[in-house]
Formats: C-alpha cells, sequence, structure tokens
C-alpha cells in the first residue's frame, strides 16, 4: 500500500478563493514568456481541480474566470475569498531597502538603505510586517519604512 504523503485538500471543488501572491509563468504557462505575470495577488478565483504533485504537494487548478486563465496554486498561496485580506507593498523575495536604520538593543544591525529580501508576508499585523533578510540577519520589520530597492522597475499593486 502506497503512504500518503501530503497534506489534506483545504479547498474543494467550486470553492472561491484568492491567491495571496502574484503567479508567474514557471514556464509551464503556454504562449506566455517565463517570468511573465500571469495573476496578481489579491484576485479571485473558483477550484476546478484538485490534484497533486510530485505525489507529495496538492495542486489546485484555479479559474480566474475574469482573467480567462486556469493555473495551478498550492495550499499555502491560497485563501477563501470571503477571509479577511490585507493587501501587502511587497511579496516574497522583492527587494527592498529600509529607510532607517534598523538596531537591536541600541546597535543598528541594518543601516538605512541597506538591501534585502522579503522572504515572508506576514498579514496579520496592522501594519504588514516581513520577515526580510538583510545580510547576516533577518528582521521583522513594518512596511512603512520599506522601499523597493529598484524603484525604476517595481511596480506598485493595484488598489
Amino acid at each position: 500500500m502506497i503512504e500518503e504523503r501530503f497534506d489534506e485538500e483545504r479547498f474543494d471543488f467550486g470553492e472561491a478563493v484568492r491567491v495571496t501572491r502574484n503567479v508567474r509563468n514557471d514556464g509551464t504557462y503556454p504562449g506566455k514568456a517565463v517570468g511573465e505575470l500571469l495573476i496578481r495577488r489579491g484576485s479571485v478565483g473558483h477550484v476546478i481541480e484538485v490534484g497533486t504533485f510530485l505525489q507529495d504537494q496538492v495542486i489546485y487548478t484555479v479559474h480566474f474566470l475574469d482573467l480567462g486563465r486556469m493555473v495551478g496554486c498550492r495550499a499555502e498561496e491560497l485563501i477563501l475569498a470571503d477571509a479577511p485580506w490585507n493587501p501587502s507593498r511587497f511579496e516574497f523575495r522583492d527587494k527592498v531597502v529600509s529607510t532607517i536604520d534598523l538596531g537591536i538593543q541600541g546597535q543598528v544591525v541594518a543601516e538605512k538603505g541597506q538591501e534585502g529580501e522579503i522572504l515572508k508576508v506576514l498579514r496579520e499585523y496592522e501594519p504588514i510586517q516581513y520577515h526580510v533578510r538583510f545580510p547576516g540577519r533577518t528582521l521583522q520589520v513594518p512596511e512603512s519604512i520599506l522601499e523597493p530597492a529598484n524603484p525604476d522597475t517595481f511596480s506598485e499593486p493595484e488598489e
């Protein structure tokens, strides 16, 4: 008997869900360039299929009717459409800089302007906070003190 190693399904067929991070083409979406934005975070679609990938990951095929696209999403990328949604300015892997010196017990551990990378979005906080990896240290930082590291190529999320 083969042992099931994946998590139980969280969402049912037909259920309305919201994607919590931008979905980009990983090379499996035909007709679009690798890295091209397919679905913007916050968009709502409906689960039309539940499957597995590599026998240990549950993948939900979500149909975004308004966009005419169906994409595969992992459970951690989805929430119920009617669940509280707190949109964030940044997302996983975005490069950011701090607008102030960041310190712990009076010692500066990340200088103003130092570049970091978003590791996790903490939407449950008001204002939103992030785990940001700065050289040598990961800090929890509020959104209000972060700016994009590359403002010329950064696209602000739509409200």
